[in-house]
């Protein structure tokens, strides 16, 4: 695929830099053999992108329906820039695979849009062990270090967004060049500044 088109606007973007930054990764036991190979892939992103080591927190729940819960309470502490959910299910004979693979996804993506932190998604849903050896390593690069680096230009761009200047704050317009009406607390102080000058 080639480079993409320019559109001739500017762009705010993030960038691959986790200095100075806080992370918090949710990783499922469940499935371990996988995970492990996620988390391991996910602290090399991390480290490589410039994050220190006494800036990550690590959370083990059971399996992937938690992590969710887990990332959301993290979100909702403040500390962190992002959150990094790894996990690995695998389809059975059973509809089990769809609801947990529904409810995950739901979860990780309601947690970010409802608390403003991203949450970069490094659970992996595959048809069988072959596909998850595979993403997580083997022929189709790491779903956990991919999930880091996201997670590095997520909290990077929001701060980014955050320091634009408002549309507001460029135009505003000083308060003698208005034609609005001066508060009640404007006409008390006025009068209070008389009385004192008698």
């Amino acid at each position: 695929m080639g480079p993409l088109p320019a559109s001739g606007l500017p762009a705010i973007e993030g960038t691959l830099s986790a200095s100075g930054k806080r992370f918090a990764i949710v990783v499922s036991r469940f499935n371990a053999f996988i995970t492990e190979r996620l988390l391991l892939s996910a602290l090399d992103g991390l480290v490589r992108s410039g994050a220190k080591k006494k800036d990550l927190d690590l959370v083990r729940v059971p399996g992937a329906f938690e992590i969710p819960l887990a990332a959301r309470k993290l979100a909702e502490t403040g500390k962190y820039d992002a959150i990094i959910c790894l996990g690995c299910l695998l389809r059975g004979d059973t509809a089990h695979y769809d609801v947990i693979v529904n409810e995950v996804t739901r979860g990780i993506g309601q947690s970010a849009q409802e608390t403003g932190v991203p949450h970069a998604f490094g659970v992996l849903t595959c048809e069988n062990l072959e596909q998850a050896i595979d993403r997580a390593g083997l022929k189709m690069g790491n779903k956990g270090f991919e999930a880091a680096l996201a997670a590095v230009e997520m909290a990077s761009l929001g701060q980014a967004i955050s320091s634009q200047p408002s549309a507001a704050s460029k135009k505003q317009i000083p308060r003698p060049a208005r034609n609005d009406k001066p508060s009640r607390n404007d006409k008390s102080k006025k009068i209070q500044a008389k009385t004192k000058s008698k």
